[in-house]
């Protein structure tokens, strides 16, 4: 019998922020995950993309000590061009975006993509992510 594939949550940096900042629905999101021993993605973008200087910093120490962070890589980044190239996107604009549906398809498994932004990581991710909206 064949293993299931690994099912894996994937924050982009509205879900991380809202785990900083103690949203109850991300945190139980992202605790029930951690206890499960499902990862919890975040590209390592994203993690300089919720900085700012009044930012909760012991609520950004407990949510990425809780994280899967994969690095930004040279493999990635050609990965997120071409994310954004097929869907007829600009970089200027949303490289971060394609940065997280680049990590998200190539961490392998099921992603299920929670961001604040569906539209664009729809239309980079197409089929191989399921994107869950925030509101």
């Amino acid at each position: 019998m064949r293993n299931p594939p690994k099912v894996l949550t994937v924050f982009d940096s509205e879900a991380l922020s809202r785990v900083i900042a103690q949203d109850p629905y991300l945190r139980s999101v992202a605790l029930d995950a951690y206890l499960v021993k499902a990862p919890v993605i975040v590209s390592a973008a994203t993690l300089i993309e919720v900085t700012y200087p009044k930012m909760n910093r012991a609520g950004f120490d407990w949510a990425i000590s809780r994280l899967r962070i994969i690095p930004v890589t040279e493999h990635l980044a050609k990965e997120a061009s071409k994310l954004l190239a097929d869907a007829g996107m600009h970089g200027h604009k949303h490289a971060l975006d394609a940065m997280v549906a680049a990590t998200a398809i190539q961490v392998g498994g099921v992603p299920y993509l929670f961001t604040s932004d569906p539209d664009d990581i729809r239309a980079l991710v197409g089929k191989a992510a399921s994107v869950i909206p925030l509101t």
